[in-house]
């Protein structure tokens, strides 16, 4: 198996998720970009941002663009085969 594959615990991806938020809102045309193409609002993600499903949808956020997914890694370290794997530990199962 390869990093981009293998499993990561879901404590991890939720840590992730967080440093993803906190990135997020350090910038506010980032933060609006993803409110604008999530759906959510600023006072749906204050109640929500502890979620599984709200962590999911910052990290696809991420996945949807490259550009902002590398300044995210090089921002805080995170590696960029990380995000992906971490993603599917707290996306629900994709439905057949």
């Amino acid at each position: 198996m390869n990093a981009a594959s293998d499993p990561i615990p879901q404590n991890e991806a939720q840590d992730i998720a967080i440093k993803a938020l906190s990135f997020l809102a350090q910038d506010p045309d980032r933060l609006l970009r993803f409110f604008s193409q999530t759906g959510l609002d600023p006072q749906t993600l204050r109640k929500q941002a502890h979620t599984i499903q709200a962590q999911a949808a910052i990290l696809d956020h991420l996945l949807r663009d490259e550009s902002l997914l590398l300044v995210f890694c090089a921002n805080t370290g995170c590696k960029p085969e990380t995000i992906a794997p971490a993603h599917r530990a707290l996306a629900p199962p994709s439905e057949n």
